[in-house]
């Protein structure tokens, strides 16, 4: 129990109950909105740890009457359910280190190829599809918002959006360059090639607080290409938006009209610029405690090697595993746990 401080957690959901309960406190309607989700967030990890206790106290409860009816059934039974019960528990352990304002929205992933053509583009597709099928284990949705393929194969560019529980807190760790090292399934000469694509994720702020001066917005339409429907190709329905201040870009392409394109553009636009003050903030705090960075801002977090070894590797936390072929089909739960635990 110590491990979940627990008893601090109801300290602290006492002390925003007694701050809900203030006069004005629905006055600052940013500040309410930020202390209910903590609420919920309290709530739902004490009620999962009072569910795992009263389990446990069940296992105990038919250990017991196994053991006085001498019932090899009942000993597997519960077997079984401390099994389920370990299982759980790891899943709470994960919870308790999602801390950020943010780890429980749903997010925006952006990835983008890198230097080298067909390559990096190719090495795109294959972390969309690693991405996706790390969502599709967990439950979470994902919708494509835009998409951009390659010249000859993979794809330049992919937006996408996914929804589910704490899917920012889990997938924000994942920003930054990804490398692959492999023999080039497009060099005649089977040589080995290096190739980057870079991953960004932002957090869809659902209560739209982030004010945005629309002045410093600039708004280009455009022609979408690729799938669609038929309108696709007649109208300049796609919507690119650029943020001059701070040179965010931002584009949507897959809504049916260019007034449904704008509207998620101009929530993806919000996004990112909450997780760019949100990284400011941190980068502050980190300075003012003397904290050194081992990973700048964009820069590559993780290496996959196929060749000459079988190899993924983080670089930020040293979490590594020869199952590349398990990481690319989504398996990422031991490096993002590393990630959180070193956070």
């Amino acid at each position: 129990m110590s491990h979940f401080n627990i008893a601090g957690l109801r300290e602290q959901l006492l002390e925003m109950h007694e701050t809900m309960n203030e006069p004005d406190f629905w006055n600052d309607l940013e500040r309410s909105t930020q202390i209910s989700k903590k609420v919920r967030t309290a709530e739902a990890k004490i009620e999962h740890w009072e569910r795992l206790g009263k389990r446990a106290d069940d296992v105990d409860a038919t250990m017991e009457l196994a053991e006085e009816m001498e019932d090899e059934s009942l000993v597997a039974e519960a077997g079984e359910e401390i099994r389920r019960l370990s299982e759980d528990l790891e899943t709470l352990k994960l919870e308790t280190l999602l801390r950020g304002d943010y780890d429980s929205c749903n997010a925006y992933l952006s990835l983008h190829a890198g230097a080298g053509g067909t390559e990096a583009q190719d090495w795109t597709q294959m972390l969309y599809r690693m991405y996706t099928r790390y969502c599709e284990r967990h439950g979470y949705s994902v919708k494509v918002l835009d998409l951009l393929d390659g010249d000859e194969a993979g794809i330049k560019s992919v937006t996408f959006e996914v929804t589910g529980e704490n899917v920012y807190g889990f997938l924000r760790g994942e920003k930054g360059v990804h490398r692959l090292v492999r023999i080039s399934p497009f060099d005649a000469n089977a040589r080995r090639h290096t190739s980057f694509s870079s991953l960004d994720v932002s957090p869809i702020i659902e209560d739209d607080m982030e004010e945005l001066n629309m002045e410093d917005v600039r708004i280009d339409t455009y022609r979408a290409s690729g799938a669609g429907g038929q309108h696709v190709n007649r109208t300049d329905s796609a919507v690119r938006m650029t943020h001059i201040p701070t040179g965010i870009v931002v584009q949507c392409q897959n809504e049916r009209s260019q007034v449904q394109n704008r509207e998620v553009a101009l929530r993806m636009l919000k996004s990112k610029l909450v997780e760019l003050h949100e990284r400011e903030r941190e980068q502050k705090m980190a300075d003012i405690k003397g904290e050194m960075k081992k990973i700048e801002w964009g820069s590559q977090i993780r290496s996959y090697v196929f060749h000459p070894y079988s190899m993924v590797k983080d670089h930020r936390t040293n979490y590594e595993t020869s199952n590349v072929d398990g990481v690319m089909d989504g398996e990422l739960d031991g490096f993002i746990t590393a990630y959180l635990q070193m956070q």
